[in-house]
């Protein structure tokens, strides 16, 4: 399970229900974090770092798609070329490492959206790109009941992705319910290896 945090205008939120259900049932997560958002939400990111079960990885600085020639993704304009994806990554990567006292292993872009000379970039910086493979709440849109099914469609191996940022969606009830029908099947979780 990895939950976004994107920051931003309509995005500084933190959604304590989902991350009651996370702690409640022993769920470990792998949190991407916004710059933005950790600025909005300085002592969240502090207990969110402090708690074993979830992992904190990079989001970003300003919530752009990775690209090197400013490829747009759901309308959002992407960087441009290498320094501005070096400009995206490291600053915020700054702000996690002392905020939990190592570097952040993996990086999500705004929107997920990477080209492969970005990806590169990534790993050249030493950094993993992460993607998704079930998108478990439509970017904070969907209904609790389309939650529960979308992240129900989990297999092992899976890496499902949801937000953390939007408390009045449907996302923490949706949440809810597919892990105690995932958890009953006998599926297991953990960080992003």
């Amino acid at each position: 399970m990895t939950f976004d945090f994107c920051g931003g205008p309509g995005g500084n939120g933190y959604d304590q229900a989902l991350l009651d259900t996370l702690r409640q049932r022993h769920i470990p997560a792998t949190l991407f974090l916004n710059s933005r958002w950790i600025t909005a939400n300085p002592a969240t990111a502090r207990q969110l770092a402090a708690d074993p079960l979830f992992e904190l990885a990079n989001h970003g600085t300003s919530h752009k798609p990775l690209s090197t020639t400013g490829n747009n993704a759901y309308g959002i304009p992407g960087t441009r070329n290498a320094g501005e994806v070096y400009d995206e990554v490291i600053p915020n990567d700054l702000s996690l490492t002392g905020l939990t006292g190592g570097r952040p292993r993996y990086f999500r872009p705004g929107t997920a959206y990477m080209d492969d000379v970005a990806a590169d970039i990534l790993r050249a910086l030493g950094v993993r790109p992460a993607g998704f493979s079930v998108n478990g709440d439509g970017g904070a849109t969907y209904p609790p009941a389309v939650v529960a099914k979308e992240i129900g469609k989990a297999r092992p191996g899976d890496v499902v992705i949801c937000h953390g940022n939007h408390p009045n969606g449907g996302t923490a009830e949706g949440v809810a319910h597919a892990l105690d029908k995932l958890l009953a099947a006998g599926m297991s979780f953990t960080h992003l290896p």
